[in-house]
């Protein structure tokens, strides 16, 4: 569960996190959510609140037991029981749901308008009426009083259909070439209508006249709005007998009293997208309005704004659960999205634990979604060259301003001012050397052995001690000091050997840290040879070296690693040399193969013949063996090839055979003397 603050309003997305596909068995899905910590930590309020691809529209029954959704692909309405929290049923349509409308306090009645000129209605077992209206359908209203149903679309007319006659009755003829949306007010039932030329048109469906006139595209256009084009209507509602909320397909959403022709409040989107959805939440006196992109909060009174959400996907429509915090949107995505925002009101009764949820959360805040952002106003955004990017994905719209990515905010500011860092930099070093200047150069003196690793501990020992110093530390004691490392700076056998194979490797890297404690070693080494009196640095010496020294830092480092790799690449020539030396003036010996019992070796010429036979064809191979007469092609009486072929004996089937044709000899010469006996024995005389 994701969770966002923006002006102090903590907003819980409980559709964030991954969704598991319908094909994995339990068994699979238990074993994900055993090793993913993110799958075991999503929650997933209703089971598959989902569509196929693209969900359009999404309506709560009056009685807050069901959610319907209609989408794509194919075309179909899924129908969710909140009370079991699970899907109810699901049909599919022939053709694309424009919008929908439930009649009956439950899923039992509802009508759908299709893209195809469609009207499709649905009793409790499924399909039960189909008709067709003249033009293509953008929006319809049921008005309850007469049960009629009002129909705007490409046309200037708005069809009616009476379903307690069941027959369309006289159309109501305006001075709109097209209408977009249409609506009834719950209170007189007054039917508005909006118009492509950014009109409203209200009528009484009592003496089916029209009783007045909006024009909301004059009215959109302030002094602070920018639009291109002439905006048309392409959201409106009712609230109450009085108010009446219009947006506009410019981004602008108008509020106004029907009593008075000019709008109360205008208020901007700053994206230029058209207006899908505008909701009333009448506890806190919100107007919820929402385009594709974002969806706003704010009060209709001061027009002041109380949060906002901007979901990954594309928004095609919004829906507020009815006496609750809880907003569903229908996006540009297979999951719907499902909102719970405490403040607007506490959690429905069928998810009541989300109460108990969110006060746990709270006790652990964490970092909000706007952390990474920078809040630039419009002409911030025309200093940096970046006006362009407002109404892109960019940028995100927020009171007098926009968020943009912290990033991107400062890769502009560079291009911008490309030396901004140089200045900085040399006002950096400025300030270190007026610290510097006042100091004296202090005479250290360094051990025999590993001088370079001396100094290094020394430098070190300065910046821990002004770290400390700050931080109001104990110091720790030097390694120089120590009695454990003595031997270290005393003992030759310690020296650092910068010649070696690994000190080379890792030179590169700290080549320029090298050379500067060389040449301080120098300094040092010359002022000790002199014994001169400690003297100031001159002041333009210092600065002089350290602007050399900024400016090549990167050449000489570049110069040094290409210097290292050429030495390296040489040595490893010069070793391959003397190898290959070594290897022409040693000796070959003669190396003897063993022969596997039951092989003969003839030549090594068998072999390739092998190879070349095994390279040609088998056309080829077939002719070579009838040549050689261990192969027979004939032609049958049917006309197909008949193939006779004798197998080639390896020497170990060959001397088995010979030994088993001595064997049977063998047997044969004892046979004969005892037979010869018992012929002689049968032609004496009886024995007695």
């Amino acid at each position: 569960m994701q969770v966002s603050s923006l002006n102090e309003v903590k907003i819980y997305s409980l559709s964030a996190g991954r969704s598991l596909p319908e094909w994995l068995s339990d068994r699979k899905k238990r074993a994900l959510q055993k090793k993913d910590v993110d799958i075991r930590r999503r929650i997933e309020l209703i089971q598959d609140f989902e569509m196929p691809t693209v969900s359009t529209k999404i309506k709560v029954s009056r009685d807050g037991q069901y959610i319907m959704a209609v989408g794509t692909y194919k075309p179909r309405i899924r129908c969710f029981d909140a009370y079991q929290l699970s899907q109810k049923f699901e049909r599919c349509l022939d053709s694309e749901v424009v919008t929908f409308e439930i009649l009956s306090d439950d899923y039992s009645k509802i009508v759908f308008l299709q893209c195809g000129r469609f009207v499709e209605f649905h009793s409790q077992h499924g399909h039960y009426y189909k008709t067709r209206i003249p033009k293509f359908g953008r929006d319809f209203s049921y008005h309850y009083p007469s049960c009629d149903l009002y129909f705007v679309g490409a046309s200037s007319e708005v069809y009616r259909l009476n379903l307690e006659q069941g027959r369309f009755l006289n159309s109501l003829q305006t001075d709109a070439s097209e209408s977009n949306v249409c609506d009834i007010n719950p209170v007189h039932f007054l039917f508005a209508m909006g118009t492509a030329e950014g009109k409203v048109e209200c009528w009484d469906p009592r003496a089916r006249n029209r009783v007045g006139l909006l024009d909301c595209a004059l009215s959109s256009v302030t002094a602070d709005t920018e639009i291109e084009g002439l905006p048309s209507i392409s959201a409106l509602k009712f609230d109450g007998a009085l108010n009446m909320a219009v947006g506009t397909s410019t981004g602008q959403v108008l509020l106004y009293d029907l009593r008075s022709s000019n709008p109360l409040i205008v208020k901007d989107h700053h994206y230029g997208l058209p207006i899908k959805s505008v909701q009333f939440q009448r506890q806190l006196d919100l107007i919820i309005s929402a385009d594709s992109r974002i969806i706003k909060m704010w009060n209709k009174d001061t027009g002041k704004i109380f949060t906002s959400m901007e979901p990954e996907y594309d928004i095609n429509d919004v829906c507020l659960y009815p006496n609750s915090g809880m907003l569903m949107t229908a996006n540009e995505a297979p999951k719907m999205n499902i909102y719970y925002i405490p403040v607007l009101g506490p959690a429905p009764k069928w998810c009541s634990f989300l109460d108990s949820l969110t006060e746990e959360l709270e006790e652990n805040p964490e970092s909000t979604v706007y952390d990474d952002y920078k809040f630039v106003t419009r002409k911030d955004l025309e200093n940096l060259g970046l006006a362009h990017l407002i109404g892109s994905s960019l940028l995100r719209a927020y009171m007098h301003g926009f968020f943009m990515d912290i990033r991107l905010y400062h890769k502009a500011k560079m291009m911008a001012n490309p030396f901004a860092y140089e200045e900085y930099r040399r006002e950096k070093i400025r300030q270190k050397i007026e610290e510097t200047r006042a100091q004296r150069v202090q005479l250290k003196k360094l051990p025999k052995v590993n001088k370079e690793l001396a100094l290094k501990l020394i430098e070190e020992e300065g910046e821990e001690q002004q770290v400390a110093r700050k931080r109001k530390q104990k110091n720790l004691p030097s390694l120089l000091k120590d009695d454990r490392f003595k031997v270290m700076f005393e003992n030759p056998d310690f020296q650092v050997d910068e010649q070696s194979e690994e000190f080379r490797l890792l030179n590169p890297l700290v080549s320029k840290i090298s050379e500067k404690r060389k040449r301080k070693l120098k300094m040092l080494e010359e002022l000790e040879a002199q014994e001169q009196e400690e003297e100031e640095e001159p002041e333009g010496k210092a600065s002089d070296a350290e602007s050399s020294e900024s400016s090549d830092d990167e050449k000489g480092w570049v110069e040094e690693v290409r210097k290292q790799r050429k030495l390296l690449r040489q040595e490893e020539k010069v070793k391959r040399q003397e190898r290959l030396k070594e290897d022409q003036q040693t000796l070959l010996k003669p190396q003897f193969f063993e022969i596997k019992e039951g092989e003969e070796f003839r030549s090594f010429k068998d072999s390739a013949k092998k190879q070349k036979l095994m390279k040609k064809t088998l056309g080829d191979r077939l002719k070579l063996e009838e040549k050689l007469g261990t192969l027979n092609v004939s032609d049958t009486t049917v006309g197909s090839k008949q193939a006779t072929f004798k197998l080639k004996k390896s020497e170990q089937q060959r001397k088995q055979q010979e030994a088993e044709k001595r064997h049977r000899q063998e047997r044969k010469t004892l046979r004969r003397p005892a037979s010869h006996l018992k012929s002689k024995r049968g032609r004496g005389r009886p024995f007695h």
